[in-house]
């Protein structure tokens, strides 16, 4: 018994056995507390048409689409002509600016729904300017597309050809929940409300998943229209707006 002991005591000095996780520290928020335009040191905002055969423009520093307000952000879309489109919105990102190898990312969020509405919480690796997409990697902590009660979370990247590895759960998007993620050098985890429902394995960088071991910047978007969704109808309500209450960034 005594000779069992002893070797649980050695086993725990060195490290072999883990009795307590390691916490999570904050390194990186916004709690969108200061009304107005969102904070630029924190967020840049991506101008015009983006990708998907989305209907809406992207519009900067524009209160009417992208607003700071009770503590919380809205990122809002209407239907109105602007430039070539008949639709605005916004899409903000931390790129250049705040961006991390591994981490719990989460974020506080109410979501518009309705036929074409495409709110999104995601990340893109930092050398998307270098590499371009898919091979940057792509970790979409949460998407929602239409009426539908279901959330999506994947992992989007480059493997001879693109690739992606993905799970849905249920959920009323209407309501605050908490979507996340937890990504270290082994898996990439997706939770809602703490509960995780899908897991991908990138130790070693297996199936090619070298990008994943590389910083990642945040964005939030609301796209109207495009591939997946597909186009507003007569029932989709305008103005309609995605609320960010809060996003934390956590590491080890």
């Amino acid at each position: 018994m005594k000779i069992i002991a002893a070797c649980f005591l050695l086993l725990l000095i060195t490290g072999c056995v883990n009795d307590k996780e390691e916490p999570w520290n904050l390194v990186w928020s916004d709690e969108f507390d200061i009304p107005g335009l969102p904070d630029t040191a924190n967020w840049n905002y991506e101008v015009g048409y983006i990708a998907n055969n989305e209907l809406q423009y992207y519009t900067p520093g524009r209160l009417e689409n992208c607003v700071v307000s009770n503590g919380n952000l809205l990122i809002i879309g209407r239907k109105e002509p602007w430039d070539w489109a008949n639709y605005t919105s916004a899409r903000l990102n931390t790129d250049r600016k705040h961006s991390w190898t591994y981490g719990k990312f989460d974020a506080g969020i109410r979501l518009p729904e309705g036929q074409g509405m495409w709110p999104a919480f995601w990340m893109l690796g930092q050398n998307i300017h270098k590499e371009g997409w898919p091979k940057c990697g792509e970790i979409d902590i949460m998407e929602h597309i239409n009426n539908e009660d279901i959330l999506y979370g994947t992992l989007h990247w480059y493997n001879d050809k693109h690739v992606m590895n993905g799970d849905k759960t249920p959920c009323d998007v209407t309501k605050y929940h908490n979507y996340s993620v937890e990504w270290d050098r082994d898996s990439i985890k997706w939770f809602l409300d703490g509960k995780q429902y899908h897991q991908v394995a990138i130790s070693d960088s297996a199936n090619s998943t070298s990008e994943f071991h590389k910083p990642f910047y945040i964005i939030f978007n609301l796209a109207i229209g495009g591939d997946w969704p597909k186009n507003p109808d007569e029932t989709t309500q305008f103005p309609d707006t995605m609320f960010v209450d809060y996003v934390r960034v956590y590491q080890k």
